[in-house]
């Protein structure tokens, strides 16, 4: 059978109410223990008050010279006694001698107890045990005419009658202790139903248990992980997050507003907006993140939101070589349909004894299909990108579209990472085209790839509409989609080679109108393809 662990609240409130009920019991047995004390100085006090009233009355000091003391002073004692609640009141003689006593059969016997200082002349007080019992008595001397001592007076409380007034007091304590208690529980056990609340009526093992397998998780995860809270606040971040967004691992970023950080803008507006977003493409800094985000409830009242970040970068690299590739094979597909209808004219035109023409027509084709591969070939020695460039002007020529590669054009082997070319002129290319797709013809586009100096030059122009210089940086940041706004994802892309080789880019217009993207990326950051 397994035994049911006490939660964290349930201890709590046990161990409240457990210190609460010692403390108010220690409380109340103090209360009670001033309160006998204060009792007793109060007797003391009235007992000793009393004394000196009736040591101090003429009757007594003429009974005590009178034969019969006795007759005189048992009644007026007696009188005395009940008019000030105490329990005895008697005279006595210097002998010891009772002349009075609340037990008629006692006097004429002699006084128990100490009267030696009320002898010499000096009041005092005692709690001493008597006929009566324990009690707190006064003793005082009474002085004749001549200054002498002629007389005591002993006036004493018990300490049952102290006792009993005490507790008459007992019930009003025991009620103010009752309810200080049941305060102190109503308080513990409000706090405790708070913190199963937010404990969730676990228990230390349990939490513990739960946070070791929760930091275990958090810093083994592959993907980044963020979480915001409902207030837009960041709540946490692991360390894969960390890396992916480039902050400092030591730097403290919980519990600050979210949209406070240094972060990419469309990063942020994700995670404050609370919306749940599915592999949605987010730029940040040289990397190519892929987020996924889902709102988190708990009983109908929102926490925030749980963002996930995967990184992509090598992916978009490889998926803009696949896609570069891809244009390539389309294009030779084409050129090859292209080549077929112009080899079956050339066997038409010999088969119609047209020799002449048919020479002619196969020779001019040739021509500019050589021309235009020596020219590239030629001028950009790195292959891959040469074939990138006669992919893309056979994908122009489909397009009516004239791409000219400049002829001052030169770049080395291995100036730059090959995917990183690519990237660049790809998406130039593919953003130029896009350009004068819109615009009547002649259309052009001019490349030019230039290495030296320790640097690479990349220039694209074409004669489109142009992109208006307030939307430059957006889209370089951003990567705007050609379907709405701004020229695509490409340029976004470009902006992240840019800044990863520490280069530069310039847009402005072109002298015949349209755009021309001027890149230049150093040599010396780049490491050979």
């Amino acid at each position: 059978m397994t035994t049911r662990k006490w939660s964290i609240a349930g201890q709590l409130f046990a161990l409240q109410a457990l210190v609460v009920t010692l403390l108010v019991a220690a409380g109340a047995v103090g209360a009670a223990l001033l309160a006998r004390a204060d009792a007793r100085e109060a007797a003391t006090d009235e007992v000793l008050a009393v004394a000196e009233t009736v040591a101090r009355a003429p009757e007594v000091g003429a009974a005590l010279r009178a034969p019969d003391p006795a007759a005189t002073l048992q009644p007026y004692a007696e009188s005395v006694r009940a008019g000030t609640g105490t329990n005895f009141v008697v005279v006595m003689a210097p002998d010891r001698t009772r002349y009075s006593h609340p037990d008629p059969a006692r006097i004429g016997q002699p006084f128990i107890g100490d009267i030696g200082p009320a002898l010499a002349g000096r009041p005092y007080t005692v709690v001493n045990t008597g006929t009566l019992g324990e009690s707190v008595r006064a003793v005082v001397p009474v002085h004749g005419p001549d200054g002498t001592v002629t007389g005591l007076v002993s006036v004493g409380i018990t300490t049952e009658s102290i006792n009993q007034k005490l507790l008459g007091r007992a019930p009003a304590l025991l009620a103010v202790t009752a309810v200080v208690l049941a305060l102190a529980g109503l308080s513990s056990w409000l706090l405790s139903r708070r913190l199963r609340r937010q404990t969730h009526g676990l228990g230390p093992a349990q939490m513990t248990r739960m946070y070791d397998y929760y930091d275990a998780v958090l810093h083994s995860v592959g993907e980044g992980l963020v979480v915001v809270d409902a207030d837009g606040r960041l709540a946490l971040i692991n360390d894969e997050g960390r890396r992916l967004l480039g902050i400092d691992p030591d730097a403290p970023l919980v519990d600050r507003p979210f949209a406070g950080l240094d972060l990419p803008p469309a990063l942020v507006e994700l995670a404050t907006s609370g919306r749940a977003a599915h592999d949605e493409l987010i730029l940040a800094a040289d990397r190519s993140l892929v987020a996924n985000q889902r709102p988190t409830a708990l009983d109908g009242r929102t926490l925030g939101s749980v963002l996930t970040l995967r990184d992509h970068t090598e992916l978009r690299v490889l998926t803009s070589e696949l896609d570069s590739v891809r244009g390539l094979t389309e294009a030779l597909r084409s050129q090859a349909h292209e080549a077929a209808n112009r080899l079956h004219t050339v066997l038409t035109l010999v088969e119609l004894g047209r020799t002449g023409e048919a020479v002619r027509l196969a020779t001019e084709e040739l021509a500019l299909a050589q021309q235009l591969t020596d020219q590239v070939v030629g001028a950009i020695a790195e292959p891959a990108l040469a074939a990138l460039l006669l992919g893309k002007s056979a994908q122009a020529a489909e397009r009516g579209v004239e791409l000219d590669v400049d002829p001052d054009s030169r770049l080395d082997v291995g100036a730059l990472p090959t995917g990183d070319l690519l990237t660049v002129v790809g998406n130039l290319v593919d953003n130029a085209l896009e350009a004068v797709a819109a615009a009547g013809p002649p259309r052009r586009v001019r490349v030019r790839v230039v290495s030296g100096d320790g640097e690479v030059v990349v220039e694209v122009a074409d004669n489109g509409p142009g992109l208006p210089p307030d939307q430059v940086a957006d889209a370089f940041r951003r990567g705007w989609s050609t379907k709405r706004e701004g020229r695509g994802l490409g340029l976004a892309l470009v902006g992240q080679v840019v800044a990863r080789h520490g280069g530069r880019y310039e847009v402005g217009p072109a002298p015949g109108g349209g755009t021309v993207f001027h890149i230049r990326l150093p040599v010396s950051l780049g490491t050979p393809a």
